[in-house]
């Protein structure tokens, strides 16, 4: 598609913004990855403990959480950190249940041993769209920390199944666009988030009606747009990680 004057970017309708994951952003995870997409940036990291949950102990199974937060200064006005206000927002808390989610639908957590990954995603800049780049940084923070594992012997085989990533796809001004920006987002007429798999099946849909309610030839042109979409991410991904 041509570049479309109604996205305020001037995007293509199925355009992505600039995706890039900057590996070993930080020195101490055994992953670290800077997510950017457009001028949203996350920095995903994958920490390593050798302790599991009180339910799992015993069952040498091991376990995936996440936690997410956006930093004061991420948006144009500064938020109050979430720790001063005595508790998580409920946007946070399901954002990161998300990500947990997204994550343990690719890592056979039999095959990790009791061991727990912690995902922490932090959002440094937001432009739209913070949830689909944490997930698609933790994918590839999650696989550096799961070969560091590998490379130290900690683990003999590779838990991690397939590859996993996110979109954001809606209804703006009658356009079906991928990959919304702030601008997008806040004024969409529908906003979904989709979590897709490289065989191009859904772990999770997420989708709201801010305007008119869509119709079902909507939501299909939407999911198709999405699966593809992610396919380019997943390829992005598997570029950075030279897989």
């Amino acid at each position: 598609m041509s570049a479309n004057k109604s996205r305020p970017s001037g995007r293509a309708c199925d355009e992505l913004r600039k995706v890039a994951f900057k590996r070993h952003y930080t020195h101490y995870a055994e992953g670290s990855v800077l997510s950017c997409f457009g001028h949203t940036r996350v920095l995903c990291t994958a920490s390593v403990d050798t302790t599991v949950p009180a339910f799992l102990k015993g069952k040498k199974r091991g376990w995936l959480n996440a936690e997410y937060s956006l930093l004061p200064r991420a948006t144009s006005k500064r938020n109050t950190r979430e720790v001063l206000l005595g508790r998580q927002s409920g946007r946070s808390q399901e954002i990161q249940r998300l990500i947990g989610r997204s994550l343990r639908a690719c890592l056979d957590l039999n095959a990790l041993g009791e061991r727990t990954i912690t995902i922490d995603c932090d959002v440094l800049q937001a432009d739209g769209s913070t949830r689909t780049a944490a997930i698609c940084g933790a994918y590839v923070a999650l696989y550096d920390a799961i070969s560091h594992l590998i490379k130290k012997k900690t683990i003999a085989n590779n838990p991690i199944h397939g590859v996993v990533a996110a979109v954001s796809v809606g209804i703006y001004q009658g356009l079906q666009v991928v990959d919304l920006d702030y601008q997008e987002d806040s004024h969409a007429e529908t906003d979904m988030n989709l979590v897709v798999n490289d065989a191009g099946h859904f772990i999770e849909i997420q989708g709201t009606a801010e305007g008119h309610a869509f119709q079902r030839a909507e939501l299909d042109a939407l999911l198709t747009l999405g699966q593809n979409s992610a396919q380019k991410i997943i390829a992005l991904q598997r570029a950075s990680l030279q897989l």
